[in-house]
């Protein structure tokens, strides 16, 4: 007898709807354990911010200067936090109607559509929210490094917060936000394009059109506190593990595995450097393994989610060598005095990064590649994504640096920056020696 003509139809077809597609029933039930991971690593990438970044860059700089990066950094968690709060949520992940693939939502302000019981995917929106945040916090707090010892306070305040409003909210919403880079199979699985590449051209732009500090080339700048630089490089590589793993969105297989290649090129990275650097110079430096790690980091980070163990190997090796050749192009040869080496290693390291997840997804333990597509074709739109960040990054930031210095001026004058920044600019000193 048929189930339709059975006088318990309803029921039974209810029952054997729900049997067939529990999959369905349960695509918005809460998963406590992605839910308490993605919490754990929202706090493990704030970390990376303040203290984890703040002190790596303090100690790079002198000692007059050490208490405006611990500001800078400071300063921009607080102002990207309310940013993203205010309308930067909307406008990376909202959904932008006719303008969809460029741009999310103008109109989603205080996050006004994200409610204590509102979801994504598993784990409640407030939360992937939250996690998102902690990314806009440290794209442009990384972008100090470039301008870092001679940009004015309030110049940096208005550029971090047009930047973060009109390059990188864009950009993470052509990559994560239902944009045309996702849309064609950018592989960016934590942040190669929207987080290094940006934060890497937009710390190259400013260091040109600020230029150079007084003395670049001809007077000493030596970190005036390695000992603070390797207790933040350390908090880095802590809090890596949630930048990369925490974006597998889930307590799973991808978030083990991106783990695990993010640990790997970190070291790989770090040894590589150190080798290039006991080759050329005859000894081995602190501030070249901590330097090496960063850059094993930033360029696992594109592929973590794609690649296996062995490709993650080789990716941290190649890192450590291209990066360590680039700082010391940029520096020598172009003498562009990117203070803190952010173009080079995350820069550099980013581009390197997104192409070997490209490269590498479909051999040696990788993810595999998409349906149809060849390792040419996704090495392409690798390229692609690339050049479209790198382009629209430099423009951007070229043209809000301008219009900065036109209406309060970007740089402190001569006298200030020979006194220093803290003094100048805070009235503080880092030490009372």
């Amino acid at each position: 007898m048929s189930l339709f003509k059975h006088k318990g139809c309803p029921v039974a077809l209810f029952a054997a709807l729900v049997i067939m597609l529990p999959s369905l029933a349960q695509a918005d039930e809460l998963n406590g354990a992605d839910t308490a991971w993605i919490l754990t690593s929202t706090a493990l990438v704030l970390f990376m911010t303040i203290p984890g970044l703040a002190m790596f860059y303090a100690g790079l700089v002198r000692g007059k200067n050490v208490l405006s990066v611990l500001m800078q950094c400071f300063a921009i968690t607080c102002l990207a936090s309310i940013i993203w709060f205010a309308y930067g949520y909307g406008l990376a992940f909202g959904d932008g109607g006719s303008m969809n693939k460029w741009v999310g939502s103008f109109g989603d302000f205080f996050m006004s559509n994200v409610t204590r019981d509102s979801m994504s995917g598993t784990i409640p929106e407030t939360v992937f929210a939250m996690f998102q945040m902690t990314f806009a916090i440290i794209t442009p707090a990384l972008v100090v490094g470039g301008f870092a010892e001679r940009m004015k306070f309030s110049a940096m305040l208005w550029f971090s917060a047009i930047w973060l409003s009109v390059v990188y909210a864009p950009v993470c919403h052509w990559v994560w936000g239902g944009g045309w880079l996702g849309d064609m199979g950018l592989l960016d699985f934590a942040g190669g394009t929207v987080v290094h590449v940006n934060a890497g051209v937009a710390a190259i732009v400013a260091a040109m059109v600020l230029g150079n500090r007084k003395g670049f080339g001809t007077v000493p700048m030596p970190p005036h506190n390695m000992t603070m630089t390797v207790a933040g490089a350390a908090m880095l590589w802590v809090g890596w593990f949630g930048f990369n793993a925490g974006s597998a969105l889930a307590a799973n297989g991808d978030a083990g595995m991106a783990m695990l290649v993010t640990h790997i090129g970190a070291a790989a990275g770090s040894l590589a450097w150190m080798a290039m650097e006991w080759v050329r110079h005859g000894k081995p430096s602190v501030l070249g393994i901590v330097t090496g790690m960063v850059a094993g980091l930033g360029t696992i980070t594109p592929a973590s989610g794609f690649v296996g163990p062995v490709a993650a190997l080789i990716i941290g090796l190649v890192a450590g060598v291209v990066c360590y050749t680039a700082t010391s192009f940029i520096k020598r040869t172009l003498k562009i005095d990117d203070s803190l080496d952010v173009f080079p290693v995350h820069g550099v390291g980013g581009v390197l990064g997104t192409l070997c997840a490209g490269l590498f997804v479909g051999t040696l333990g990788g993810a595999g590649l998409a349906e149809g597509m060849t390792t040419g074709g996704q090495v392409w739109v690798q390229f692609v994504g690339v050049a479209a960040t790198f382009v629209y990054c430099a423009v951007a930031t070229l043209i809000i640096l301008k219009v900065i210095d036109v209406v309060i001026g970007l740089r402190v004058s001569t006298d200030e920056e020979t006194e220093g920044l803290d003094i100048v600019l805070h009235d503080e000193t880092g030490y009372n020696l």
